[in-house]
């Protein structure tokens, strides 16, 4: 695999220099708890930050494998981002497996296999998973088979179960995300943004279980879905939101309408789909939204993360989706403060009034056409995660320049295949390099999140599906589809480390600490359906070896 660095600018310095955070930066957003990795994004701004420092851009080099676990099924990989909490490590494998193991050690501590449904094992999204939540003395899991659970996080032993998808009706509409907390509720969407179902946003008392509200992602409203459009137009909530408890309120975007690439029978904005939404924890009510793409017709979901950063003194929130665009909008209210552009080739539209958020000269896809559309339908990005450090200022993300040729035309929604795969609105479609390049690439980018300006890149063969974890000890970490753990230099891009792991990485690396001693933690293992959909542009990726081992490094 060929890595190159095409852009080298004068390092930043890291203010920071104690093992941990120091008392004056515990109380600053993201530093909190730094042995721990008690959420998904590891805080509720969703920086994917680590405070500690004892891995560092001098010790880095010395990073050796502490242990490895390996949950034994390796169908889709891991796609998880592990919780650790007081030494215990906490995560998700095929099929819904839970896993609690010693932090240090690696040794399972227990192991809960639940009872799915047959029809949980049909499904296009079967056995993805991508993580567990911990709290309240429980461990928190959403199911292949439309259920959220409850597990006692000292036994693994179930507490409750509640069953929120009606698999006869709503078949696909599974919760292949972890949901989340909210004080003592618990929410989260389904996958279904590209099957013909109607997406929501559940929630439940954590402790008990019991339904607490349901929050309709499609607007009850004819201009916007005209007929019965809405009934299967998708627009789930597919990846975990996030709860800001400064402002009391629930963060979450939401996928593509349905079916993707044919809009003639949903003509209308298609609320909330595309959306980035602020929901009342405690209701469900909607308190503001952003529709970043209205009428999609590309596949473009704003599912991805609400990165909450300063500018001027205020919290905003920074928010790419596949369009290849970054939303910047005030936290409170949802107003646009900036739009800049993320993807290199792009061609769906001219671009993005960053003022008011209207598509520029949008260029929809014609029925019975082909058309040549970036970005691909997985995005500029697909799910995989960035990270900001605030000793740099910098937001680190991956990107995949690839395009896709594309076939638009009516589905049936009522067909077993539509139901129990994709509704995506085609005749055919296949990944493709951009116009202007022999090949497709990747990148992995360090950004200012407000401006877009770009400080360093390294550019990859293949693009990398891992998310980014950055720590206060100046370094950036991640892994290729071939395998290849790397941790770069903060400031500069200048590769430190390397580890062969053996197979491709889809999950999220994190960081914590146990008696004082720093660990990284790369889950590995290449999964989803992305590389499957990128098998077309990189006919290599058919030969990639599958796995599933979540590997610990720690100093020697």
């Amino acid at each position: 695999m060929k890595l190159s660095k095409y852009i080298h600018l004068a390092p930043l310095a890291l203010a920071l220099t104690c093992a941990g955070a120091s008392a004056a930066d515990a109380a600053k957003p993201g530093f909190g708890d730094p042995d721990n990795w008690p959420q998904y994004h590891r805080s509720s701004n969703a920086w994917r930050f680590s405070p500690l420092t004892e891995i560092n851009k001098d010790t880095v080099r010395n990073l050796k494998v502490a242990w490895i676990h390996q949950p034994g099924n390796i169908t889709h990989g891991l796609q998880a981002t592990p919780i650790v909490i007081d030494g215990v490590l906490y995560y998700i494998s095929a099929f819904n497996n839970v896993w609690a193991v010693d932090a240090a050690t690696g040794k399972t501590l227990w192991h809960y296999e639940p009872k799915l449904a047959p029809i949980s094992r049909q499904v296009f999204y079967a056995a993805a998973s991508r993580g567990v939540t911990v709290g309240r003395g429980k461990v928190f899991v959403g199911t292949l088979d439309g259920r959220f659970i409850a597990l006692d996080q000292k036994s693994g032993k179930e507490i409750w179960s509640t069953q929120l998808t009606d698999q006869k009706t709503q078949y696909g509409a599974l919760f292949s995300a972890p949901p989340q907390l909210a004080g003592d509720v618990l929410f989260g969407g389904t996958t279904g943004g590209d099957q013909p179902i109607s997406g929501k946003i559940y929630a439940v008392n954590a402790d008990t279980g019991k339904p607490a509200w349901t929050f309709d992602i499609i607007k009850n409203d004819p201009a916007s879905w005209p007929a019965d459009s809405g009934k299967v137009g998708g627009g789930s909530a597919w990846m975990p939101g996030t709860y800001d408890e400064k402002s009391d309120t629930i963060f979450i975007g939401t996928s593509n309408a349905a079916p993707d690439f044919y809009g003639a029978d949903r003509k209308g904005d298609n609320k909330y789909t595309a959306t980035l939404l602020a929901l009342d924890p405690k209701t469900g009510k909607l308190k503001w939204h952003r529709q970043e793409i209205p009428h999609d017709v590309w596949d473009f979901d704003s599912a991805y993360e609400a990165l909450v950063v300063k500018k001027d003194g205020k919290d905003v929130i920074v928010h790419l989706n596949k369009s290849g665009f970054v939303f910047v909008m005030d936290k409170d209210d949802g107003k646009l403060e900036n739009v800049w552009q993320f993807a290199e080739n792009l061609n769906w539209a001219k671009g993005i009034d960053p003022k008011t958020g209207a598509l520029i000269e949008p260029r929809r896809p014609e029925p019975g056409k082909r058309e040549l559309l970036c970005p691909n339908l997985l995005g500029a990005r697909s799910w995989n995660h960035g990270a900001y450090n605030p000793g740099t200022g910098l937001w680190y993300s991956h990107a995949m320049e690839v395009c896709n040729e594309v076939v638009s035309g009516p589905d049936d929604p009522t067909s077993l295949k539509a139901l129990s795969a994709l509704s995506l609105g085609i005749d055919e479609i296949k990944l493709v390099p951009p116009p202007n390049s022999a090949k497709p690439y990747g990148r992995l980018d360090a950004r200012d999140p407000l401006t877009g300006k770009l400080k360093w890149s390294i550019r990859y063969d293949m693009p990398p599906l891992s998310s980014v974890l950055t720590t206060a000890g100046g370094l950036v970490f991640t892994g290729d589809m071939e395998g290849h753990l790397f941790a770069y230099d903060a400031d500069n891009g200048k590769q430190l480390w390397q580890f062969n792991a053996g197979s491709g990485v889809r999950g999220g690396p994190v960081s914590y600490a146990v008696n004082g001693k720093q660990y990284i933690v790369i889950p590995t293992g290449l999964g989803s359906h992305a590389p499957g959909f990128l098998a077309g542009a990189y006919p290599q990726i058919k030969d990639l070896p599958g796995g599933a081992a979540l590997i610990g490094f720690t100093l020697e």
